[in-house]
Formats: C-alpha cells, structure tokens, sequence
C-alpha cells in the first residue's frame, strides 16, 4: 500500500507514490516559514523574558476598619503604586493591629527590618520614646490648622530623630480625625469627668485624664467598645468618625467637641530596605505618599467635621449617624484645655524626656504655639 503523504507534501499528480520537486520545493518553502515564524516570535518574546521581576513590598498600615486605612493607604499599596512604577513594585498590606504586632513595638521591629515599611501611632510608640510624641500632646492642636503648623515645625527634627535613632527613613506623617471624649453617662463639660474611668491609648493621654481628676485605662483601639460594654471604662476617647465606624455609638450617650488630640503616625521605611530601592523607584514611593498623605489629612479635617455630625444625629452620609448628645466646648473648658497643657502635659512630658526634649520643643514648635517648655 502506498502512503500518501499530507496535502500540502503532494504534487498535482495524485496518482504518484513519492512526491515530485514541486512537492519537495512547496513543502521546504513552508518550512522555512515556520522556522521564520518560530524565530520572530522567539525574537518578540526575548525582552519580555529578560524582564525583571516585580520589586514586591510589604507593608503595615495603619488601624483597620478605619477610613484611613480601607479607602487611602490600602488602595494605594494594593493598586497605585504599581501604576506610578509601572509594573515595577507589587505591594501588599496589612494593618498593624491584625498582623500579631504590638503598636508599642512597630519602631523596633522597623529598625530590625522585620517590617521593612511601617506606620506607628506616635502616641503609642512614644512609651519608650517620649520625644515622639511632642507633635501630638493631649491639648496641644485645637484644630486643623494648629496641628498643621505643629508638625511643620517639628518634622524636620521628627526626620533626624528617627534617622539616628531607629535607621528609619520618615516618608509621610498622617492624622487621623480629631480624637475626642464619647462617655456613656451625661455630662456638660470636662468638670464633670472627675472620678470616670476613661479609656485612653496613651501615657500622654492618661496624665491629662488624671489632671482632670478622672481615671485613666490604658485600651488597645480593637478593645475600646468591649471595655464600655463590660463596665471596665466609662468614657473613651478616639476619633470622632473612627468611633462611629467601630461602634462607640452604639454604648455612648454623649460626645464633647474638644479634639483632645489626632492620632498623629509616622510611616516610614527601615534604611536597608529603602536603600535597596533604584533610586528613581525611591522619588516614585515618596511622590506617591506625598499625595497619599495630602488626601489623608484632607480626609481627617472633613471627617472631623462630619464625624461629631454623624454621632450627634445631624446630617450624615451612610448609615453611621447615630443619636448622641454633642457637648459643646464652653470657654471654661478651652481655659482648662490651655491651663492643662501648660501647667501639667508639658512638665510632664519634660520630666519623662528630658533637657534636650525641652530644647527641642523650644527650637521648633514654642514659637508657633507661644508656649516655651522650661528645663527640669
């Protein structure tokens, strides 16, 4: 039996056993074809081959469930940053009160380069650092504006400090909405605080609860609304959206209007790691958190705004608006803020830090605020 060979392989003559030169020319011509095929196609995909993987980041953010972190620094890292380096960086991120980490620890754990990029509530880190946390004291930035101009002059020593001290190179410094006082019993004025036990999150915030007569409780953010349920504290003071978001409203009655302070944080990166970045990646991150923290700041000045809105019932967008007493700020209680930073958050801060802390204070944020810190 003969064979017959494919189509394209026979001549016109079907009828013969091997192929004929025309056969033999047609299928060397649909050889040589592919072979060309092949080789272009070898040739287009050769620079794709050759490229270089994806730099991958990991980072630890700020509080989640929080509007800082679920709509700026999350979609930033998951997706942003891989447009503005094209291609170049994948990033994941988790935040640091659900990633096993305690916040008392995150500068540590940066300065090892177990986090190579992380955020750290100033307040909180400050326990072991008090230097930290003089751009977010209790009483300090009565609003917006006060606490831009107190970081303006305070973060070029915030840089050098965190350089030095932890290898930490500061990128962005965010706020969250102003952190105020939701109690679950009435009261008119922070007179009426003496003898509550208060939720707080720092040792800063504790000094001026306990200037004002009332009982300090140190609580992690994630235990805030167990600690109200459960009788342990009585009041607690956070973020006005923040409180909504996770809960507050529902076992608080009343809210004062004071910011108390912002939740000031630093993110920044461990040296080692932002110097393995290409330099033109490094301006790309700080370009991009640049923006990122102008839109957390805006974030936190509206959210300020809308936050005592949405707990006192007003308008509100979503479903957060709730049904709280708003207590207004009465000059008393301005007078008693002021009094307070002056005569009792200051010294202590001074007596905790030290003479270089009161020097620092006093060559950066005294002039803006008018406030001179005296040496201990």
């Amino acid at each position: 039996m003969t064979a017959r060979l494919p189509a394209p392989f026979r001549d016109r003559d079907e009828t013969m056993a091997r192929p004929g030169p025309a056969a033999w020319r047609r299928a060397l011509a649909l050889l040589r074809g592919g072979a060309l095929a092949v080789a272009l196609l070898c040739a287009g995909a050769a620079p794709e081959a050759r490229a270089e993987p994806p730099i991958r980041l990991k980072i630890v953010g700020g509080l989640a469930g929080v509007r800082q972190f679920t709509q700026f620094e999350e979609p930033f890292w998951s997706r942003t940053i891989g447009v503005l380096s094209g291609g170049r960086i994948e990033a994941s991120i988790h935040s640091f009160d659900r990633s096993g980490l305690r916040g008392q620890d995150m500068l540590q754990v940066m300065r090892l380069g177990v986090v190579p990029f992380g955020t750290a509530i100033v307040s909180v880190v400050a326990g072991d650092d008090p230097e930290l946390s003089a751009i977010d004291l209790p009483g300090l930035s009565p609003d917006t504006a006060a606490l831009r101009r107190t970081v303006e002059a305070y973060r070029p020593h915030l840089a050098a400090l965190l350089q030095e001290r932890y290898g930490i190179e500061l990128l962005g410094v965010y706020a969250y909405p102003a952190q105020v006082l939701y109690c679950a019993k009435p009261f008119r004025g922070l007179d009426d605080l003496a003898g509550r036990r208060v939720r707080t999150s720092s040792v800063n915030q504790s000094e001026w609860i306990a200037a004002l007569g009332a009982v300090p409780v140190i609580t992690p953010f994630a235990e805030m609304v167990g600690a109200i349920t459960k009788g342990v504290a009585e009041c607690a003071i956070t973020g006005t959206l923040s409180g909504a978001e996770v809960g507050l409203t529902r076992v608080t009655s009343h809210v004062h209007g004071m910011a108390i302070g912002w939740g000031v944080s630093i993110f920044g990166a461990n040296r080692a790691a932002w110097e393995a970045l290409a330099p033109d990646l490094r301006e790309t991150v700080r370009r991009g958190v640049a923006d990122l923290e102008r839109s957390i700041w805006q974030a936190a000045e509206q959210d300020t705004v809308q936050g005592l809105a949405c707990i006192s019932g007003a308008a509100c967008e979503g479903t957060r608006r709730a049904g709280l007493t708003l207590v207004v700020p009465s000059p008393a209680d301005e007078a008693r803020r002021r009094r307070l930073l002056v005569e009792t958050v200051l010294p202590g801060w001074i007596e905790r830090c030290g003479d270089a802390c009161a020097e620092a204070w006093n060559g950066t944020i005294a002039a803006s605020l008018g406030i001179r810190a005296g040496a201990r």
